[in-house]
């Protein structure tokens, strides 16, 4: 059920859906845990761990969008207003991936080409309405011819190979799609959310205010990535060896010396993990102190969001409110401790004031400075 229709919902309706089923559930004597977490029942740690090194938000939300993606067999619709999953997949598919718009002239010729040779396509800012064209690509209408798969993209048949892959991705912030596009595709939603962004905006501070910290956060992430890939490995390996093995186990060589490996290898990781808790410990230090301030800078970029309620002209992108905050870190006056937390926090909302007053129209510009207090004193719990 989440995997087939709560993907385009908030974090608080999936939360409340997968509630109620599961409150269900319990009181109809079916077996079945008291909260239910998508990351528990169907993620991979090892593949979750790889999305976030290639940029993906690292919040609930955005996590279990692409955990529904990388479970469904439609290919994905996202609604991503801040291009965070345009980035994500950019990062996934360095080489081979092709970006394509709906927008250009022959983006047909390119696109063939790609589902013929198996690459990965990007097909971004697309909006309500899709090319009829790609009805038999959305649908996945493959059809064979002799021993080759084949399917018509207008007025061509070509052949279709497996490895091909399809990402679409819109920036309108609410779409309404016709049901024949729903139904066709998997949306998901990926609009940011405070604990995506805040994490984003933490990792840009720390890298600032302390380079080295943040280098070995970046090597941790990639060091215990690679270590639960390896030991993924060998236990796949000894998995396959062992339901293949005939006759006498111990006279099998090859799984001797796989087994044999295998201990080398968790002692060696096992020593890496000791290592990585220590200095875990120091990044998490590093990064608690700064934290007030990323959340802080969190909240208000969704107080700029609301102002399109206003005025539908305000449109505000993420890429311009972090480029605010990178000015605000590199303006702030040096200090040590908590008096550089708040020079930082002056700098930020001083500058994204006098921005964002720049494009208001002036009967506007109360309310602003009045959302923008709220938003502050509610953050720091003085109302």
């Amino acid at each position: 059920g989440i995997i087939a229709y709560l993907g385009v919902f908030t974090a608080q309706y999936r939360n409340e859906s997968s509630g109620s089923w599961t409150g269900m559930l319990l009181e109809g004597g079916v077996p079945a845990s008291k909260a239910f977490s998508l990351q528990n029942a169907v993620g991979d740690p090892i593949k979750i761990r790889q999305w976030v090194i290639d940029r993906l938000p690292n919040d609930t939300v955005s996590i279990d969008s692409a955990i529904i993606m990388d479970n469904s067999r439609r290919w994905p619709l996202m609604i991503d207003p801040q291009v965070q999953a345009n980035k994500w997949i950019k990062n996934t598919f360095p080489e081979k991936l092709k970006i394509l718009r709906l927008s250009q002239a022959d983006y047909a010729r390119p696109l063939e080409m790609a589902i013929q040779f198996g690459d990965p396509v990007l097909l971004e800012n697309v909006l309500e309405v899709l090319d009829p064209m790609l009805e038999p690509l959305l649908g996945k209408a493959v059809f064979k011819a002799g021993n080759l798969k084949m399917i018509r993209l207008g007025d061509s048949t070509i052949e279709y190979s497996d490895n091909f892959l399809l990402f679409i991705t819109t920036k309108l912030p609410n779409p309404h799609y016709s049901p024949e596009i729903c139904v066709a595709v998997t949306l998901l939603n990926f609009v940011t959310t405070f604990d995506g962004l805040a994490d984003q905006l933490l990792a840009i501070l720390v890298a600032k205010e302390d380079p080295d910290m943040e280098k070995k956060r970046v090597a941790l992430v990639l060091e215990s990535a690679e270590s639960k890939a390896e030991l993924k490995a060998i236990e796949d390996k000894i998995l396959f060896l062992l339901s293949n093995a005939k006759g006498n186990i111990l006279d099998d060589e090859e799984l001797i010396e796989t087994l044999s490996n295998s201990k080398i290898a968790s002692d060696r990781i096992a020593e890496k993990v000791i290592q990585q808790e220590k200095t875990g410990e120091k990044i998490k230090a590093t990064r608690d102190h700064y934290s007030p301030v990323a959340e802080r800078t969190s909240a208000l970029f969704f107080v700029i969001q609301d102002l399109a309620n206003v005025e539908p002209t305000y449109q505000y992108s993420l890429e311009w409110y972090v480029s605010i905050y990178e000015l605000a870190i590199d303006a702030a006056p040096k200090a040590k401790g908590s008096k550089r937390l708040k020079n930082l926090d002056a700098e930020f909302i001083t500058r994204l004031y006098n921005n964002v007053c720049r494009s208001l129209f002036e009967k506007d510009k109360l309310l602003f400075s009045l959302l923008l207090s709220i938003k502050m004193r509610t953050f720091d719990k003085e109302v």
